[in-house]
């Protein structure tokens, strides 16, 4: 296995690092579109959120608050993004599963999530129907 982040948290490459605990370490992306995006990623390896741990999860999000917290502090910035991605359709770029957390400024260019315009709203009993069929299946991942 060779993965980046791995061999940054194990120190064989570089990266600039925001904050760490004993769970989780925040470093700057190498890409910038705007100043601060950071990635929050677990110390152990996992490629994707399906086999993640609750407890490393939690650490994740604790990390992602503490982040987002200072980048209000230093920057102000008018919005902020936190996204997650999984698999090739759903643009993750490193087998590694992290959270991104970037700074967002009015007309800045970055990604939007309804980039064809909002979709119209699905119908109330598609809706109830799909949440039935989910349920169950949330319940059992207890």
């Amino acid at each position: 296995m060779d993965c980046i982040f791995c061999a940054i948290l194990e120190g064989r490459a570089a990266a600039s690092r925001v904050a760490e605990d004993a769970d989780v370490v925040a470093f700057l992306d190498l890409r910038q579109p705007v100043p601060g995006h950071v990635l929050v990623v677990p110390r152990t390896h996992v490629e994707t959120i399906y086999e993640l741990a609750p407890d490393t999860a939690a650490a994740l999000m604790r990390m992602a608050v503490r982040v987002a917290q200072a980048l209000r502090a230093e920057f102000d910035p008018p919005g902020l993004n936190l996204w997650q991605s999984n698999g090739h359709a759903g643009g993750q770029e490193v087998p590694h599963v992290h959270l991104h957390v970037q700074p967002r400024q009015h007309r800045d260019g970055l990604f939007r999530a309804y980039p064809q315009g909002l979709p119209p709203p699905a119908a109330r009993a598609d809706l109830d129907e799909l949440a039935a069929r989910l349920r169950p299946r949330c319940d059992a991942v207890r």
